[in-house]
């Protein structure tokens, strides 16, 4: 506790930002003029009053802000890109470095592994640059600008960042290409007018001086965090809580990297969700045995969440890694917990056969799926013709059968449990950034993208005649074990998928570059080699010459052949990290 008094200072501000803005009827963002028309405006509306609504979530996103934004700002200068985008880091991870989504993205600016990958981001198991706040946002702008380029047209920019380049422009062409001037209805995508509801939130609150300050120090050596910290005269745990990114006990040396510094008494809850009230804080009595007990809510084991508790704080009690409780209940990180309610600790069901649920005022689909424990992402798919916020008297379809319904319920159905389907060629969360749409029990192709668009399988349709489609099981291939088989269309996303490993790993088992892709017919290693005694060979060992590039440092030429940055340095006797260009490198071969 003894932050507390300092954390109640420091969200002392909480009275300034009470009056909650309101949506107007025309916005300009970025070089273009938004009308929103009055459908939008309501939804907007609504997120920008749950966004203000609990000011001890609201003003800590304030204070991160006002400590992150002028390193956003320069760098979005620096890259040319509207500042108004600087919002939208808000909507991604609410400026928390080490955020998780559902589908696996991490960081600032949720980036999944082959993306950051694509992007220029190191991702292995010493660094994790989606958790640097310098280098992530020079990938965000340059991400954005790239998909810029194709549309002329930065709202449909904005779009790309959830969906691809690509998935723009399957799904509105080039009609906007170009445009200054849109309308926003209540038929523009989801993303972008939960991006407008953010920025209208947000962007008079974060004006003024912060109270956490950070200075970037670059560090083009290998340091530990020890030195670091005896240099800095700085606690190492403070250096670590700030910069998460760094995996390891040691900071690098294949290339600058930038290291945050804090400045003044900080509050340990600036990192985290789980923060302190501005308000005295009310002290509730619960039993031991009400604060760890859990059900079976639905046949789904559940914890009851108790007042004051967060998301963090619900899925820890619950033992139940943050992720995994994010992704059991659809739902971001910066969710507010609703005190009484149910959370689930296991995936809810796909579909309740024959059931059926009508609507009461105040509920919405989420609400619904967290009482019947049928996927949010399910109910979607089976109500197409009903909005998000529903109106009492709706009927909610929990399955897709296309018959009367048999049951129509207000109470939470008691479900058997259901086994997934394992034909589902990937399953993400509907609001998941760089998601695609997956339609299971319905025949699918997958095809690659190209390097220049988001590396993610795109997933269509097949025409068929069939009311109802059966999955055809693929052909049995003969593979040794422990490897992979490439076949026409796949991409190193999907395969990393299907066996549940990383994409660095996979680069890394096989000595592959992002950018050299695969092709059918190769032969991937799905897990590390086996390390083969030694036999004693009596042939002099072999070497073979690399020139160095431009772009390659020794960690990348490293990775490219399978050895260490040491083994280098000691055959071409460097006494440092630096190679030059035309620089000529022996690599011993195997």
């Amino acid at each position: 506790m003894r932050f507390f008094a300092v954390a109640l200072i420091f969200f002392g501000v909480a009275a300034s930002y009470a009056q909650t803005p309101e949506v107007p009827h025309k916005m300009h963002f970025a070089d273009m003029t938004l009308t929103i028309r009055d459908d939008a405006r309501r939804e907007i509306q609504k997120d920008v009053d749950a966004l203000t609504q609990h000011p001890r979530y609201f003003n800590i996103k304030v204070e991160r802000a006002k400590t992150y934004f002028p390193i956003i700002d320069k760098i979005f200068e620096e890259e040319r890109l509207p500042l108004d985008f600087k919002y939208l880091v808000l909507q991604e991870s609410a400026l928390i470095a080490d955020a998780v989504s559902v589908s696996n993205a991490v960081g600032f600016w949720q980036f999944k592994d082959f993306t950051a990958l694509e992007m220029g981001l190191r991702v292995d198991k010493d660094v994790d640059e989606r958790m640097n706040i310098h280098s992530a946002t020079r990938a965000a702008a340059r991400y954005l600008k790239k998909n810029n380029f194709m549309f002329n047209n930065w709202l449909l920019a904005l779009q790309s960042y959830q969906m691809g380049g690509g998935g723009v422009q399957r799904s509105v062409g080039d009609k906007y290409n170009g445009a200054r001037h849109m309308d926003i209805t209540s038929d523009t995508y989801w993303y972008i007018k939960k991006y407008l509801a953010h920025k209208v939130a947000f962007e008079n609150a974060v004006k003024g001086e912060p109270q956490v300050k950070v200075s970037h120090y670059p560090i083009t050596s290998a340091k530990s965090f020890s030195e670091l910290s005896s240099e800095l005269a700085m606690e190492e745990s403070v250096l670590r809580d700030y910069n998460k990114w760094i995996r390891k006990d040691k900071i690098p040396a294949d290339k600058t990297y930038v290291v945050v510094i804090p400045t003044g008494k900080l509050p340990s809850e600036f990192n985290t969700l789980n923060i302190a009230s501005s308000s005295k804080p009310e002290v509730i009595e619960v039993k031991p045995t009400a604060r760890t007990e859990k059900k079976r809510h639905n046949g789904i084991l559940a914890i009851q969440a108790m007042p004051g508790e967060t998301t963090t704080s619900l899925a820890k009690r619950a033992d139940v890694g943050i992720s995994e409780f994010l992704k059991y209940n659809e739902i971001s990180i910066d969710h507010t917990v609703m005190v009484g309610s149910y959370y689930y600790l296991a995936r809810k069901k796909i579909r309740s056969s024959g059931e059926s649920y009508t609507a009461r005022s105040g509920d919405d689909l989420w609400l619904v799926s967290q009482q019947t424990g049928v996927q949010l992402k399910r109910l979607k798919k089976y109500n197409k013709q009903l909005t998000a916020s529903l109106k009492a008297g709706d009927v909610v379809r929990l399955d897709n059968v296309n018959q009367p319904l048999t049951t129509t319920t207000n109470t939470a159905p008691v479900l058997e449990p259901i086994t997934e389907e394992t034909t589902v060629v990937a399953e993400i969360d509907s609001d998941s950034f760089f998601n695609w749409e997956v339609r299971p029990k319905e025949a699918v192709k997958v095809q690659t993208k190209s390097q220049t668009e988001t590396p993610v399988a795109q997933v269509e349709k097949v025409q068929v005649d069939s009311a109802r489609i059966v999955l055809q099981q693929p052909e049995a291939i003969a593979e040794k074990p422990g490897t992979h088989l490439v076949k026409q269309g796949e991409t190193l996303y999907a395969i990393a998928k299907q066996y549940n490993v990383g994409v660095t790993d996979l680069l890394e088992w096989n000595a592959l570059e992002i950018t050299s892709g695969i092709k059918p017919g190769q032969v991937l290693a799905i897990k590390p080699a086996q390390v083969k005694e030694s036999v004693p060979q009596t042939a002099q060992p072999q070497f073979i010459v690399h020139e160095v590039k431009e772009s390659d440092t020794l960690y990348s030429v490293a990775r490219q052949y399978n050895v260490t940055i040491k083994d280098i340095m000691e055959w071409n006797k460097k006494e440092d990290f630096k190679v030059s260009r035309g620089e000529k490198l022996r690599i011993l071969t195997q």
